[in-house]
């Protein structure tokens, strides 16, 4: 599995590569107040790229962190309900008998 793994991440580093070489044009990005940006357009591609990235990882940061805290809040309840309840020794259930029919 790992030399298959190796192989997909080698064909698609030769592919990304093939993909720089072709886009290396400059381009002019505008934004406000006449700022100016200009770079290869795959360098401008891959910084909004990790942009875009780094913005979707922070939007998400708040949910699993209260995702975290409610599992171990859970985690306590259930330790605490599992002490409380404990019987001092443990009782095997016995298996249901079979009455024949008459």
């Amino acid at each position: 599995m790992k030399f298959v793994s190796t192989i997909v991440g080698l064909v698609l580093f030769i592919l990304f590569f093939g993909f720089a070489l072709k886009n290396t044009q400059a381009v002019e990005l505008h934004f406000f107040l006449d700022y100016e940006l200009r770079g290869p357009l795959v360098l401008m591609l891959l910084a909004f790229f990790i942009a875009g990235a780094a913005l979707g990882i922070l939007a998400v940061t708040p949910t699993v962190f209260r995702q975290r805290r409610e599992r171990t809040r859970a985690e306590d309840r259930f330790a605490a309900l599992k002490n409380a309840g404990a019987p001092t020794t443990t009782v095997q259930p016995q298996p249901d008998s079979v009455m024949p029919r008459s």
